[in-house]
């Protein structure tokens, strides 16, 4: 118990552990918009947009997470110079690192999303759709008042393991600087080595902590609002 005193009072592990539910909760929110957007090129009847769902899919789940947070960073970042945040202030830098690492972890699990919600969709009948559209709604109406609610509800459990791999996730930006719970535990392992196990053990709480409680809300919520056909 000394040795987690010791790692609690010597370093920044709340500050880490908020950083880290910063990154989580931004990122989320992040992946559901560009998911949803993504996952309703993916079901168009309009070629063009079908074939962009597709793409951004098949391209963005088969890249590496590390590459993407790379990109976003050194190559938008630094090459490009784009800034999210004004230079003139004394927390830029890690401003900037903090929104393009949520940007970086929102559109790789976008894809994710698009394939949850395309599954969810996948379970409504079509002849709701067809029904829908024989009363005058047109294919975004429908999507909005008819399948998208019930598609939503079919993928709550697949959404909830995809927020779950996000949190997991988090740690990938440790490597651009970001401060969350990675970085830290890499800081406790250089500075305090003797107390290795004791950091893991900490480290590994902390997302706990975090992924327990997610996945039985979402299991709780896949039963309670699942979808009786």
């Amino acid at each position: 118990m000394d040795g987690f005193a010791r790692l609690l009072t010597e370093y920044d592990v709340l500050g880490a552990f908020w950083m880290t539910i910063k990154l989580t909760v931004a990122s989320a929110v992040g992946a559901l918009v560009i998911g949803t957007v993504v996952a309703v090129c993916r079901v168009s009847p309009v070629v063009v947009l079908r074939g962009f769902g597709t793409a951004y899919v098949t391209l963005i789940r088969n890249t590496p997470l590390t590459l993407i947070v790379f990109f976003c960073l050194f190559g938008i970042s630094n090459t490009l110079r784009v800034q999210l945040a004004d230079p003139a202030s004394p927390t830029s830098i890690a401003d900037n690192t903090f929104r393009f690492g949520v940007i970086a972890l929102a559109v790789y699990h976008a894809s994710f999303v698009a394939e949850a919600l395309r599954s969810g969709i996948n379970t409504v009948p079509q002849g709701q759709a067809e029904a829908a559209r024989a009363i005058g709604l047109g294919f975004l109406p429908t999507l909005r008042e008819v399948v998208l609610p019930q598609a939503f509800r079919g993928a709550i459990a697949p959404l909830g393991n995809t927020l779950i791999a996000l949190t997991k996730n988090t740690t990938v930006v440790a490597t651009i600087g970001v401060a969350e719970l990675a970085y830290q535990m890499r800081n406790m392992i250089e500075f305090s080595p003797s107390l290795l196990y004791a950091i893991f053990v900490l480290i590994a709480v902390c997302f706990v902590v975090l992924t327990l409680p997610t996945g039985l809300l979402f299991t709780y919520l896949s039963r309670r609002l699942v979808v009786q056909r």
